[in-house]
């Protein structure tokens, strides 16, 4: 028979005593009770993984220890399993961790499951039916209220067919785990083997990772190649998010590898203490949770004491839903959508639980409004990678980001990151620029909102002016361009969070100002960027200056005044002057050829095309010689020369000019 390897688990579940271990042995031959110590003690108080095989199917199983005291253990265990078998004993019945387990694995979003109501060849018929009818009620209400619940002996074997086919119903029940995102696995345990070196033991929790990949253990940001796998507890040439697998690293010290660290690739993870999360409080908390409250937080495999810090809350009443940041004594790692669960100090029990949103660098401002409007908005978004892709693109810095920027905050790898960037480009919601950079189309809006104000503005100063150049837009856009769109600078992930000068990405302004002008909304005038139905005002005594001034050019086309000899002969003031020839150059009836040597646009273009008709007749033309192809003097020629080298014209080889 061909056996599949799937990539579920199963986990157990259930008050000390009940037979959680046995009925793993029972149904794997696989005695999960590693240690001496549990042997002796007859309870698990680690960990325990068994392959079961199910008709043709391989899954895992995770056994999780019990005892109240070692609740943190079940945590650890059951935050990667799929399924779960609830054991519960038909002498005791619903006891304390059977309903703290119950709360964990709801906290922890498993979804499927059967019972097994274990011990029945201690206990009547009677019995068993008052424990079934005692289970049911509990269960009502629960992810398991519809559950199957299976009287059997791990002793006698009584009842195992039907708990066999209750179990192979619950597998295909199951949709194994997605093998996409950054692969990512919490730590389990570590040890060493004799001619392998360092093995790291637990499931996955997303990605997948093959023979010879290259990994990292965080918080300790040591490296090391993947040599061998085994899922399973057999060989394999890859693990997938799901699966039990122990992973062969030689590099790493297994004394310095611990539960709670993690094994994942550079760039995406690294340890933090401060994190967003959407908390739900247990319903049947007696009492309120209280802001800055002190607890037990538990993600992955990792636990630390933390502070809770509500948002817009003084204190959480029991059944509550509220966002939350916690901060943590201990820096851990986590991704988005990661479940967590916290509990109390003293006495323990578990509180309640929820969903990581996001890692932050420090704390946010909780009653500021728009830090409110913004974590709401990232925890609805962080539900659906697709959704949280474009949070990632609208909360962009600087506007914009790359693939790898998003790729980065997401936590989705790029290949997969490009399908889902597309669809958010063909759906409208994002948009495509330059360098494979994407802005969020609000953004886009606002941004061109503010240039359109800003061009505006500028006519409104310079009526006269045909426009506003490109790169006076950019600057002033870039000057005020946070002012508006994170204005509050608390927490949102802008320049302004980081400590850096605000600044309008090139790139965006480009795309914002082309589709400004695709929708008409800016129109290209000479060179300028300005509203359509702008034009440009003169006095009359004013105009009339500008046309004796482009005559006064005209008539000297290649030995032109300077600014000074202007102010005398017209008989103005020098800022006057300048403020002409600024007029005449915006309009592009004078061209600027050094700081105060202005041409006539017509002899810029007639010495032009003298010189590359003569550059074209002799291969080349000698600086000097310049002066009499225009009849001028070298004042006015050399600058004329370097300013066509300056255009791309002409380049300069040593006093020879040559066409470009």
């Amino acid at each position: 028979m061909t056996v599949q390897q799937q990539n579920v688990t199963l986990g157990t579940a259930g008050h000390i005593d009940h037979g959680k271990t046995a009925l793993v042995k029972l149904l794997t031959g696989c005695d999960t009770d590693r240690l001496k110590i549990e042997k002796e003690r007859g309870m698990s108080i680690e960990l325990g993984f068994a392959p079961c095989i199910i008709s043709d199917i391989e899954v895992g199983i995770v056994d999780v220890p019990g005892h109240e005291g070692f609740i943190k253990t079940m945590v650890a265990g059951a935050s990667g399993i799929d399924g779960c078998i609830l054991v519960v004993a038909a002498d005791d019945g619903v006891m304390p961790q059977t309903r703290e387990h119950m709360d964990i694995l709801t906290l922890l979003g498993v979804e499927h499951g059967i019972v097994a109501l274990t011990k029945v060849d201690v206990v009547n018929a009677e019995r068993v039916q008052t424990a079934t009818q005692e289970i049911r009620r509990f269960l009502t209400g629960t992810f398991l209220q519809e559950a199957p619940i299976l009287p059997i002996s791990n002793i006698t074997g009584q009842g195992f067919e039907e708990f066999y086919e209750a179990l192979k119903a619950l597998v295909a029940s199951i949709t194994p785990k997605t093998t996409g995102g950054v692969f990512r696995v919490p730590v389990e345990r570590a040890f060493s083997a004799k001619g392998y070196g360092t093995i790291v033991a637990g499931i996955p929790a997303c990605g997948a990772v093959d023979v010879g990949d290259e990994l990292v253990l965080l918080p300790q940001g040591t490296k090391g190649r993947l040599r061998s796998v085994q899922v399973y507890g057999r060989d394999s040439t890859r693990a997938l998010a799901g699966q039990c697998a122990a992973l062969n690293i030689p590099q790493w010290d297994p004394k310095t590898v611990e539960r709670g660290n993690v094994i994942t690739v550079s760039d995406y993870f690294a340890p933090h203490q401060w994190y967003l999360c959407a908390l739900k409080l247990l319903d049947q908390e007696k009492g309120d949770l209280k802001n800055a409250a002190q607890v037990k937080f538990h993600t992955g495999t990792s636990e630390s004491p933390a502070s809770v810090y509500l948002f817009q809350e003084g204190r959480l009443k029991p059944g509550r839903p509220c966002l939350i940041q916690v901060f943590l004594d201990h820096p851990v790692i986590a991704g988005p959508r990661d479940h967590f669960i916290i509990r109390s100090l003293s006495p323990t029990h578990t509180l309640g639980g929820g969903i990581i949103v996001e890692a932050l660098e420090k704390r946010l401002k909780r009653t500021h409004p728009d830090v409110l409007q913004d974590i709401t908005e990232r925890a609805k978004a962080v539900a659906r990678p697709k959704d949280f892709v474009e949070y990632c693109v609208k909360n962009a810095e600087a506007f914009a980001a790359d693939e790898r920027q998003i790729s980065l905050r997401s936590k989705i790898p790029p290949k997969e990151l490009a399908g889902l960037l597309a669809e958010l480009v063909n759906e409208g919601r994002i948009l495509a620029i330059s360098g494979k950079a994407y802005l969020h189309v609000d953004t886009a809006q606002r941004v061109q909102q503010q240039v359109l104000d800003l061009v505006r503005a500028f006519h409104r100063q310079r009526p006269e002016s045909p426009g506003i150049g490109r790169e006076q837009l950019l600057s002033e856009s870039a000057r005020v361009g946070w002012a508006s769109a994170h204005a509050d600078g608390t927490g949102m992930a802008g320049p302004q969070q980081h400590g850096l000068k605000p600044i309008l990405r090139k790139d965006v302004f480009e795309a914002v100002v082309e589709r400004l002008r695709a929708d008409g909304q800016l129109a290209d005038r000479k060179g300028f960027l300005a509203v359509p139905e702008h034009r440009e005002q003169f006095k009359d005594a004013e105009q009339q200056l500008l046309q004796n001034v482009e005559a006064l050019f005209q008539s000297h086309p290649f030995d032109p005044p300077a600014p000074s000899e202007i102010a005398v002969q017209m008989r103005v003031a020098p800022p006057q002057v300048q403020r002409v020839l600024r007029i005449l150059g915006e309009q592009q009836r004078l061209v600027r050829v050094d700081q105060d040597l202005f041409f006539h646009a017509e002899a810029v273009a007639t010495a032009q095309e003298r010189l590359v008709s003569y550059i074209r007749e002799n291969g080349g033309l000698e600086s000097v010689k310049f002066k009499y192809l225009l009849d001028t003097s070298r004042k006015y020629a050399i600058p004329l020369l370097d300013y066509f080298d300056k255009i791309g014209v002409t380049r300069r080889v040593g006093y020879t000019r040559h066409l470009k």
